[in-house]
C-alpha cells in the first residue's frame, strides 16, 4: 500500500457499506503517513456530501486514522477545548491521493471533560438491514466502539493530553511553510 508523504495534502473519502461515495474532505494536509497511521490536519476545507451539497468545516481539525482499527478520530479545535468526533468505520486505505474508509453510522462524539456519548444507533440498525451487514462485521464494529471506549477513558492515542499540542504545532509547522512557498 502507498503512504502519503509528511506535508503531502490528500482528499479523504468516506463509503457507505454498499460502496457508495458518503462525503469527500477535499484537502487535508498529512502530517505523519506510516502503514498503519495517518494523521492530518485541516481548517475551513470544503466537504462534499453524497447528494452534492457542500459546507466549509469551521474550526481547525487534527484527524487520526488507523490500518488496523475500525474507527477514526476527528479531534476539532474550539475556543471552550477540544471536541473529538469518533467514527466507527472500516481501517483505512490509501490510493490514488486519497484516504479511503466505510463510515458504519455509529459514532461516540467526546466533549473537552472526557465524557462521551454515542450516536447514531437507530441509523446504524437501518443500514445493518438495508445493506445487510454480515454478523461478523457488526461483532467487530461494537468491540471497536468498546475499545474505542477505553481509549477515551485510558486517555489514550488522539485522547492523550499531550497529541493535540504535538499535532497542532506539527500543523502550524506545515501552514506555516506554504504561506512562506
Amino acid at each position: 500500500m502507498a503512504i502519503p508523504a509528511e506535508g503531502e495534502t490528500i482528499q479523504i473519502h468516506s463509503y457507505k457499506h454498499n460502496g457508495r461515495i458518503h462525503r469527500v474532505w477535499q484537502e487535508t494536509t498529512v502530517l505523519k503517513g506510516t502503514n498503519n497511521i495517518v494523521i492530518g490536519a485541516n481548517e475551513r476545507t470544503l466537504v462534499t456530501e453524497s447528494d452534492g451539497r457542500t459546507w466549509l468545516t469551521r474550526e481547525p481539525s487534527i484527524c487520526y486514522f488507523h490500518a488496523e482499527h475500525w474507527f477514526n478520530i476527528i479531534c476539532m479545535l474550539r475556543d471552550d477545548g477540544v471536541y473529538y468526533y469518533c467514527n466507527v468505520s472500516s481501517p483505512f486505505v490509501y490510493n490514488n491521493g486519497s484516504l479511503k474508509y466505510i463510515d458504519y453510522d455509529l459514532d461516540v462524539k467526546v466533549f473537552p471533560d472526557m465524557s462521551y456519548t454515542l450516536l447514531d444507533e437507530d441509523e446504524y440498525e437501518d443500514h445493518k438491514r438495508q445493506m445487510g451487514y454480515p454478523e461478523v462485521i457488526d461483532q467487530i464494529l461494537h468491540r471497536n466502539v468498546e475499545k474505542l471506549i477505553s481509549w477515551i477513558k485510558q486517555r489514550r492515542g488522539p485522547f492523550a493530553q499531550d497529541f493535540i499540542e504535538v499535532w497542532t504545532n506539527r500543523y502550524e509547522f506545515h501552514r506555516l511553510n506554504r504561506i512562506r512557498d
